[in-house]
């Protein structure tokens, strides 16, 4: 699982709406404040959270039991080890190996979740970085080893491929409908205790964390109080019907250990970087051509907006696709198509989950006045 030193809450006064993301795996190093997971795969359907009380189920809209998930969900999530060789990079390191003899093989270990009966796997890039062989262990005990398919490190997330027959796969859901107070189950391998499964519910979605680093980096985590710990990274978090929601990718960990927060990338975001990753070996990034902020009742006082919550846009890039839609700076943006946009990381992440060309539809205030512009996105 990957360290993070410290969990940054930071308000966006500008921020480049293009996107990217971020990663978690499990021992070796020691966790900070804030540490990231793997193991994911992606399915569409909507969840429900409502459960009616009756002789069979338990009090407070919980279901009396998770079974059907855990044995819809856990087959296809499994234990990946990455392996780091060292290899002498110079004639003194080759000499000196020589001599002394080659160190042993580094090894660290995550999850990840089987999205396709081709053998593709999603999990956390911090999961397999710098690792100069990943093995993969099925929920059948079976053993392969994987290839490298393409990883982004924005998003901290990786695809790898293994060559095996029936392979399980996890239906993907639609992380878009996925409601605070749901419940979800993490399942994961944290400290090698192979298939584990703890339930949760939604606590938040679209946190910004300020983890991950480069300037097309997207964050929009989906927060749950599932307990994760290192080995957990590139798991999944599925809700009640098995479906994978998002892929478990960091802690809140003062103490180096759990402590009541958990993230996951979702899965529509997932998604679009898993598609890209194995159709074209990167990842093709949506982009509008704006500089933005969120939008709180101060901001809107000194600005005399006319609302309280949206993104605001403080600035267009010239011969944008923003500014040749019709996009005004001082738009406060409340929706991308049937999206609410409260925040910079959920914009980022409705854009980030399309692709160059696409049209989305994006609702703004303008002086008090809802306008519905269609912007096509470009590269």
């Amino acid at each position: 699982m990957k360290n993070l030193l410290s969990l940054v809450v930071a308000g966006s006064v500008g921020a480049c709406v293009t996107l990217g993301l971020q990663t978690l795996i499990n021992p070796q190093p020691v966790l900070k404040k804030v540490s990231v997971f793997s193991e994911q795969s992606p399915s569409a359907s909507e969840a429900n959270s409502t459960f009616k009380l009756t002789k069979n189920e338990a009090p407070n809209g919980a279901p009396n039991s998770f079974v059907s998930a855990v044995n819809s969900a856990r087959p296809a999530v499994v234990n990946i080890t990455a392996i780091k060789e060292y290899k002498p990079r110079t004639q003194r390191e080759k000499r000196y190996f020589e001599y002394f003899g080659t160190p042993d093989p580094s090894k660290s270990s995550g999850s990840g979740v089987i999205i396709s009966s081709k053998g593709y796997i999603v999990t956390n890039y911090h999961v397999i970085e710098k690792s100069t062989k990943v093995e993969v262990l099925l929920n059948d005990n079976r053993k392969y080893v994987a290839s490298v398919i393409g990883t982004d490190p924005s998003t901290d997330l990786a695809v790898l491929k293994i060559d095996a027959p029936k392979l399980p796969v996890m239906d993907l859901a639609d992380s878009d409908k996925a409601q605070v107070g749901e419940w979800v189950l993490a399942v994961g391998n944290p400290y090698e205790l192979s298939s584990t499964v703890t339930a949760g519910i939604i606590s938040a979605k679209g946190r910004d964390l300020s983890i991950l680093e480069g300037g097309y980096s997207i964050e929009s985590f989906i927060q749950t109080d599932a307990a994760v710990n290192p080995g957990n990274s590139g798991g999944a978090l599925v809700n009640t019907r098995g479906e994978l929601i998002g892929i478990n990718t960091a802690i809140y960990a003062p103490t180096g250990t759990y402590a009541g927060y958990s993230f996951a990338v979702p899965i529509n975001l997932v998604k679009k970087v898993m598609q890209d990753l194995i159709d074209y070996g990167t990842v093709r990034r949506g982009y509008m051509g704006i500089m933005i902020r969120d939008v709180d009742s101060e901001f809107s006082e000194s600005l005399n907006l006319n609302v309280i919550q949206g993104v605001y846009i403080s600035e267009l890039v010239s011969g944008g696709s923003a500014q040749k839609a019709g996009l005004k700076v001082g738009d406060v943006i409340q929706k991308i198509n049937t999206v609410e946009v409260n925040s910079t990381p959920e914009l980022q992440e409705q854009i980030g989950s399309r692709n160059p060309g696409d049209a989305v539809i994006v609702t703004v205030d303008r002086s008090g006045r809802k306008k519905n512009i269609t912007v096509t996105l470009t590269e």
